[in-house]
């Protein structure tokens, strides 16, 4: 039975999502027939309202996933942070909060019974491998773009859900981060370098690529066929 969507505008509907001691606000779009459910985690002093991050989640409405971007940090701990850039690096913290969140999708009849995703960008995509690694079952696949998987520390070994890392062929540091962490996860795992394109993925087709690929995995993992398809790989 197809769901019923849930799109008013762009991003999707405004929604509070409990985190917690705490709500969120989130933006949370449902297209008909959706097959999954993408959660997006921000970084370094972004929010929902990222033109980065919506112009990925325009790609997976488009492709049939639901996505759900979300403020990770309240309206008065973002005043904190911007002050001190500090709670954008508190990954404990960060991955609570979308724990909360996959708690509250998995709660809500909207969203009830969608595959969940991860999609994590710089700090966040730390967080989104922390969560992701607490909770194998509830989470069926991470795409990090020019992320610091680097941030999950100990938890990258945990992480047993298939995980792509998207990163610039410019962004010469985070690449070498990417390695590194690529060589920790057990996982499935892959690594694509967008030729030419920097940290922040602005130049020409590069974004559009990044969105590419993250839908091509979502597809992949958070689908029933893609399910099925691979777990008949594993029998053979």
């Amino acid at each position: 039975m197809a769901r019923e969507a849930h799109r008013p505008d762009e991003t999707g509907g405004l929604v509070r999502v409990p985190a917690g001691a705490v709500n969120l606000e989130g933006n949370l779009a449902i297209p008909d027939g959706a097959a999954g459910i993408v959660l997006f985690a921000h970084g370094s002093g972004s929010s929902r309202h990222s033109p980065r991050n919506r112009a990925v989640a325009r790609t997976l409405q488009h492709e049939g996933l639901a996505t759900l971007l979300i403020d990770l940090l309240t309206p008065d701990e973002e005043m904190v942070d911007d002050a001190t850039g500090l709670l954008r690096f508190d990954i404990d913290l960060l991955a609570e909060r979308l724990l909360g969140a996959t708690d509250w999708i998995g709660k809500e009849p909207a969203t009830h019974g969608l595959r969940v995703g991860y999609f994590g960008a710089s700090t966040g995509a730390g967080a989104a491998l922390v969560a992701a690694a607490q909770r194998p079952n509830a989470v069926r696949a991470v795409v990090s773009r020019g992320g610091r998987p680097d941030l999950a520390g100990s938890a990258l070994s945990r992480v047993r859900v298939p995980t792509l890392l998207i990163v610039g062929g410019e962004d010469l540091p985070v690449i070498a981060l990417n390695r590194d962490a690529l060589d920790r996860l057990q996982s499935k795992k892959r690594l694509e370098i967008i030729p030419g394109a920097t940290h922040l993925f602005e130049e020409p087709g590069a974004l559009e690529e990044v969105a590419r690929l993250a839908a091509e995995w979502f597809r992949q993992w958070l689908t029933q066929t893609g399910g099925l398809r691979e777990a008949a790989g594993q029998r053979e």
